[in-house]
């Protein structure tokens, strides 16, 4: 195919991105991008600001720029379950603390990503403590949801983490010497790859091609997305700040851009920069049944779901309350379920 003719064909589709969670296609489920400008903390790990007026336990309105989702007192989501898929989250800045029903406990953050097979069921919560009495706690993460085939739907729960340190950041240069960076959180880019995915993650077989990468794009900076190995393969560019010309797409912050996959996909930053999450993978194509965070293929098999859960709570909970944090002086860290720790470094400054 000559050039004219990739750069006319490569853009499918342009989707807005009016709201959350992001629209996505196959493999992925759910796409969503928090970007909370939390203020100085209480002491107590909750924001020091009254919250009056707030709908605790679903606050999701983004007074004065943050939001406490779930939580009553500390932002975040409280203990819930999930079957049936992996959620990948990768922060930006601020810090998670995550406590699930295997005994895996982490503090996570400034790059971290955890990557967590639900299988046939965990339990988890994800808050977010502001750690800084004296300054503002910004949080920036995004969470995605990555489909599990039928044969690894009931597969053992795992947690993993892959740390900042671990996790290649390319750093380009065009002609013009304007210089991009790309995290690369699946998937090889240039010969940089990270650490492996959960073992029975759809992103563990080579043939499905899945990417999560991140560019962050100086103005003016061009790079282009090498071609994956076959046309089935689905990508998608979530361009969430800035500006861009995708192939001879112009498009403007916050658009959803799909695109060809089995040819390379040139990427010049507007005036401002670019910020760009694209996904990627081949399609799993098979039924999707899903109510809330049970997803499987049948709806029988969300039935089951439920009584499982009711029966087993997917090993049960044991921590002392449902929105657990760890100690204020902690670092970064990983306790895993069959009791080994990990020390990563002291806990990242907000900022």
């Amino acid at each position: 195919m000559d050039d004219t003719r990739t750069a006319a064909d490569l853009v499918l589709d342009t989707v807005p991105l009016t709201g959350t969670p992001w629209p996505t296609i196959d493999p992925f489920l759910f796409c969503v991008h928090h970007d909370d400008r939390y203020p100085a903390g209480n002491g107590r790990f909750g924001p020091a600001p009254s919250l009056a007026g707030r709908e605790l336990g679903a606050d999701f309105a983004g007074v004065d720029g943050w939001r406490m989702y779930h939580g009553l007192e500390v932002p975040g989501f409280p203990q819930h379950p999930h079957r049936g898929f992996e959620t990948v989250t990768y922060v930006r800045r601020g810090v998670i603390d995550h406590a699930d029903s295997l005994g895996a406990a982490a503090r996570f953050g400034a790059g971290d990503t955890q990557w967590l097979t639900a299988g046939r069921g965990i339990v988890h919560s994800e808050m977010f403590p502001l750690l800084r009495d004296d300054a503002p706690n910004p949080l920036e993460l995004f969470q995605i949801w990555l489909n599990l085939p039928a044969e690894s739907k009931l597969a053992d729960p795992y947690f993993s983490m892959l740390w900042a340190r671990d996790v290649p950041v390319v750093t380009t240069r065009d002609d013009h010497g304007r210089a991009g960076r790309i995290t690369v959180i699946a998937g090889a880019v240039e010969g940089h790859a990270p650490p492996p995915p959960p073992p029975d993650s759809w992103a563990a077989r080579a043939d499905a091609e899945v990417a999560i990468w991140h560019l962050d794009l100086e103005a003016g900076a061009s790079w282009t997305l090498p071609a994956a190995g076959h046309d089935a393969v689905a990508r998608v560019l979530y361009l969430y700040e800035g500006a861009a010309r995708i192939g001879p797409a112009d498009v403007e912050a916050a658009t959803g851009v799909v695109v060809r996959a089995d040819v390379p996909a040139p990427v010049t930053a507007g005036d401002d920069g670019a910020q760009v999450l694209m996904l990627q993978g081949r399609p799993i194509g098979q039924p999707v049944a899903q109510y809330g965070p049970f997803v499987m293929n049948e709806e029988h098999e969300i039935e089951e779901a439920f009584a499982d859960y009711r029966r087993t709570g997917f090993g049960g909970w044991p921590w002392a309350s449902d929105d657990p944090v760890h100690a204020a002086g902690r670092g970064r860290f990983a306790r895993h379920a069959d009791g080994t720790e990990e020390d990563v470094a002291p806990a990242p400054a907000a900022g």
